[in-house]
């Protein structure tokens, strides 16, 4: 038998999830940006977030890489473009571009110069630290995953738009930044204030009977039908 005070607590993390999901149901990937400039203390204190991550074995295995100098921007775009030219001309095929085709893309990239920030995230295959007992890491995409995440919840909690963006492959990212060979190239995050007449295509979420399951597959309601469930998506105005 549960106590007051156990679900007092009950109720308030509920509350605090529950303000946490409205929050980040309004978050978008963005691909217009303002030219407003974000401060760099922001772009560190959202880098410091994502660094709360979980990893294995504590390796850390990442490196967030914050570019904003105008040129590297354009000769990150550039070098972008000419591989997404290559994807959305021969390497993507017909399932693939029709799968694309309702967000719009191409192989244009101007957010590249355009947001005030690139975030280049780079995984590190081996430990750099030079106290570390070995230079092993382990997890490394999942640790980095999760770290990314963490960025870009941090990054619409302070009201910043970003784009998760993976041209393939990412090989110019480490030459144009300089960064050594265990840093390999993972995502490139713009982040930026959203431009005024920024658009976004309408998207779905999956209800949460389709992404989640309790024990041996039961309905997340199972035992009451009737009750509602949280929705990944914004209430329909």
């Amino acid at each position: 038998m549960s106590r007051p005070d156990d679900d007092a607590t009950d109720r308030n993390s509920l509350g605090l999830a529950t303000s946490f999901l409205e929050l980040l149901r309004t978050r978008r990937s963005a691909r217009r940006f303002s030219d407003r400039p974000v401060p760099q203390k922001i772009i560190e204190t959202l880098i410091a977030t994502a660094g709360t991550a979980p990893s294995g074995a504590n390796k850390q295995p990442w490196r967030f890489v914050a570019v904003q100098d105008a040129e590297l921007k354009q000769r990150i775009r550039q070098a972008a473009e000419v591989e997404e030219a290559k994807l959305y001309g021969a390497r993507a095929n017909e399932s693939w571009l029709k799968d694309l085709a309702p967000l719009g893309t191409d192989s244009n990239k101007p957010f590249l110069e355009e947001a005030p920030w690139l975030v280049a995230v780079f995984k590190l295959n081996r430990d750099d630290e030079p106290t570390r007992k070995t230079d092993q890491v382990y997890y490394v995409n999942e640790s980095v995953g999760i770290a990314i995440g963490m960025f870009l919840a941090a990054a619409h909690v302070a009201g910043l738009s970003t784009l998760t963006h993976t041209p393939s492959p990412m090989k110019f990212l480490g030459e144009i930044l300089g960064r050594p060979a265990h840093e390999r190239a993972y995502m490139l995050i713009p982040i930026g204030y959203p431009a005024n007449d920024a658009e976004v295509p309408h998207i779905e979420r999956k209800p949460l009977e389709r992404i989640m399951v309790v024990d041996a597959g039961c309905q997340p309601n199972a035992i009451d039908p009737t009750r509602s469930l949280p929705s990944s998506m914004p209430p329909s105005s």
